[in-house]
């Protein structure tokens, strides 16, 4: 199949690209990195006013609709500049809050949807399969946790159900991440949202997926990144006399990473398709997405590490912030492994 965006959609790329391009991102993550969040969260205004944010919210309550296609357009730019702070789990907090308030219990998207959407408020989440720590909870209004029976992500005496959703009220000291600019805390306490056990497994398991296709196009866009930015420097290196470039076994190298990144693109917008339709088959898509973009930007890493010799391993060059954010989505919200198994569920 042949996947082709529209005019509405390029143009929304083409626009986030040079908001981005203009709004000097390197330095934000750098500052983000550092605890200094300032000028990443004006970054991250001027991103909702743009829409970034609603396409995983219905329009009821402020988004412009769950359009995955616009998501991934989007997570692609936010990836290509790399966009410090929690893009996936802003979109699978829309999703899990949508999926509850469509089975009834609408009080937490009333609540929090509409400002998330505007760039009021900001979110993140945590899932029983996603680890025992939440991105940027330092600079979020909400932390969403979803504890299985028995769990200890966070300590809470209320119920016994088998799944909670609870809204963390604290968090512990900011981890080491391979991204400097993932600042992983552990959530702490938390108040119970009052929503059933089956109701928050069901939209649990539908927020992941979205969190795998965030990662999966973000992973895209630092591809991509990686890849052009290499191609430019080994036009301008020379070594013996010659354009770095122009030697066959560089070209080879950037062809292989080229096709990569070109063959994770179709899978992407399958999974997006998938989603739109809430198929059955959108969980597996989802998780081929996620491992051919992440192994694809992993891939692109390792090249550009390589061909821009010791300048490559230098935390100062720019070159790192997509290096590191390379390694660390390829294992958020699934790893390689994981991925390719339920990947191969769709053949079963």
């Amino acid at each position: 199949m042949r996947f082709l965006l529209d005019a509405e959609q390029l143009a929304f790329g083409r626009t986030l690209d040079r908001m981005l391009g203009a709004a000097g991102t390197p330095s934000a993550v750098r500052a983000w990195a550092r605890g200094e969040h300032g000028p990443g969260l004006a970054l991250w205004g001027r991103l909702a006013e743009a829409g970034v944010f609603g396409t995983a919210v219905p329009q009821a309550y402020g988004g412009v609709g769950t359009l995955p296609v616009e998501l991934a357009v989007a997570c692609v730019e936010l990836g290509r500049h790399a966009v410090p702070g929690p893009v996936a789990e802003t979109a699978a907090v829309g999703a899990l809050l949508s999926r509850l308030a469509a089975g009834g219990e609408s009080g937490p998207a009333e609540e929090w949807l509409p400002r998330v959407c505007a760039g009021q408020a900001r979110v993140t989440l945590v899932l029983p399969d996603s680890g025992p720590y939440a991105l940027d909870a330092e600079v979020c209004d909400g932390v969403f946790v979803v504890t299985a029976d028995g769990g200890d992500r966070v300590t809470s005496a209320a119920g016994t159900a088998a799944d909670r959703l609870l809204m963390a009220t604290a968090h512990g000291p900011v981890q080491p991440s391979l991204d400097p600019a993932r600042r992983l805390a552990r959530p702490l306490g938390g108040a119970e949202l009052p929503v059933p056990g089956p109701a928050v497994r069901a939209a649990a398991a539908h927020a992941a997926d979205w969190a795998a296709f965030a990662v999966a196009a973000q992973a895209l866009g630092v591809g991509l990144a990686l890849l052009d930015r290499t191609v430019a420097y080994v036009r301008q290196r020379t070594q013996f006399g010659t354009v770095v470039g122009a030697f066959q076994a560089v070209k080879h190298r950037l062809a292989d990473t080229l096709l990569g990144l070109e063959f994770a693109r179709p899978l992407l917008h399958g999974a997006a398709v998938a989603l739109a339709a809430d198929a059955p088959s959108a969980p597996a898509e989802v998780a081929a997405a996620k491992a051919a973009a992440c192994e694809a930007a992993y891939a692109a890493a390792r090249t550009a590490l390589q061909l821009h010799g010791a300048i490559g391993y230098t935390a100062e060059y720019d070159l790192s912030l997509w290096i590191g954010k390379a390694r660390a989505l390829r294992s958020a919200w699934g790893g390689p492994g994981d991925c390719r198994s339920r990947a191969l569920d769709l053949f079963r």
